[in-house]
């Protein structure tokens, strides 16, 4: 059964405050565990342990290391230990790929280059793969959040004291509702990373029938408001049509903004496209025009939820050098879509199925984990693009097949 989570970071949110909350919510430590330690092969542990915050039961996870002074890491660094793990970490890698694209605006570099220090450890690692395999447990398909607690006043970090939000936090939160709401550093760089790349949706909590709820503890009490993230868990039945698409319903609470551009450096529109979409948008995409006296152009496409049409339309006002953006509302009709893994040349690789009444319509092999497998073999990619077509096929993954029971929900 699919399932909706929204997420309660009005006291702030960080990666291990969030993954207490999913483990407290029902998700197995075991198997978080052993997906944590196909990444990073067994130095790190986690623990889970009551406590109370602000007079509230919570749970907190510990992320202990079992190693002495794990090195910092570059992106790239920890991209290769998330692409060596495997198919489990697709959405750990885009989460690691938010946080280096925000880290690279902020210091001026590229996003290859970017030095994590903190966030790059094994403890960080460990916050990011373990809430994507918290939430792939507890078949949870979508997620939604509310507005974001900051914090405010400063925070010490290895550059020196920074006042709050700190900078990479301040490059996440955009397009996303914040507030300060108290004292201190209330949300890091690794927990809005997660929030941002997981959540679709900033909105107030959507009416739903409750399966679970879980809470997750930070690392302090302060006096005056209990410091845990809270997370509330619905089938898709009950979840927001902006986020659960039926199959016969078309969602029309989503917009689509368009704009010409006819006076742009092309070679800023891959940036353009990266942050629109790191910023909530479900698409962004480009089409070659000609627009009067025989000027070649671009019309920049960005579909979104309606809650984030103004954000986002603020953000391409900001990058381009348009004078107007276009809006409408929008309707999408979505096929299902389930995972299953298959081996090639002893590599799990991650294949999206696309289904209908128990029907498979579509079989796709994850394409970044393909040409991580091309390069490690150097190999062309559409070879081994066939070697995993075939070992799908090999698997009964085939189109107009009935759909097998051990499919894993998309997230």
């Amino acid at each position: 059964m699919r399932r909706h989570a929204w997420v309660d970071a009005s006291a702030g949110i960080a990666g291990d405050m969030l993954l207490g909350a999913l483990l407290d919510a029902g998700a197995s430590l075991t198997v978080v565990q052993s997906a944590v330690d196909a990444v990073s092969g067994g130095t790190v542990q986690i623990r889970a342990r009551e406590v109370t915050r602000g007079g509230m039961r919570a749970l907190k996870a510990d992320v202990e290391p079992l190693v002495d002074d794990p090195p910092h890491r570059t992106w790239r660094d920890v991209r290769d230990m998330l692409e060596r793990a495997g198919s489990s970490t697709d959405t750990a890698v885009a989460v690691f790929r938010c946080l280096a694209e925000a880290e690279a605006r902020v210091h001026g570099t590229k996003p290859d280059d970017v030095h994590f220090h903190e966030v790059g450890a094994l403890d960080a690692i460990a916050d990011v793969v373990g809430c994507c395999a918290a939430l792939a447990d507890l078949g949870v398909s979508t997620v939604s959040a509310g507005p974001v607690a900051l914090g405010s006043g400063s925070v010490r970090t290895r550059h020196g004291r920074l006042p709050v939000p700190a900078p990479a936090v301040a490059e996440l939160a955009k397009g996303w509702q914040v507030s300060a709401g108290g004292d201190g550093e209330l949300a890091t760089p690794t927990g809005l990373a997660l929030l941002r790349s997981l959540a679709r949706a900033c909105e107030p909590l959507p009416p739903m029938t409750l399966d679970a709820v879980g809470i997750g503890a930070g690392t302090r009490d302060p006096e005056g408001h209990a410091n845990v993230v809270r997370v509330m868990i619905s089938s898709a039945e009950a979840a927001p049509a902006a986020q659960i698409v039926e199959r016969d319903e078309p969602d029309d609470r989503a917009v689509l903004l368009e704009a010409n551009v006819d006076d742009l450096d092309p070679r800023l529109w891959p940036g353009i496209l990266n942050s629109l979409l790191t910023a909530g948008a479900s698409d962004a995409w480009l089409v070659p025009i000609v627009m009067k006296k025989g000027r070649p152009a671009h019309t920049l496409s960005v579909l979104c939820p309606s809650g984030l049409a103004g954000p986002l339309r603020d953000q391409i006002f900001r990058d381009t050098s348009t004078l107007g953006v276009r809006h409408s509302p929008r309707g999408k009709v979505a096929l299902e879509r389930s995972f299953a893994d298959v081996t090639v040349h002893d590599t799990r690789i991650p294949v999206k199925v696309a289904h209908r009444d128990g029907v498979v319509l579509q079989v796709m092999p994850e394409f970044e984990d393909v040409a991580a497998l091309a390069r490690r073999q150097d190999r062309p990619e559409r070879l081994v693009l066939q070697d995993a077509l075939a070992a799908a096929s090999g698997a009964g993954l085939i189109v107009g097949a009935a759909l097998p029971d051990n499919l894993r929900p998309a997230q």
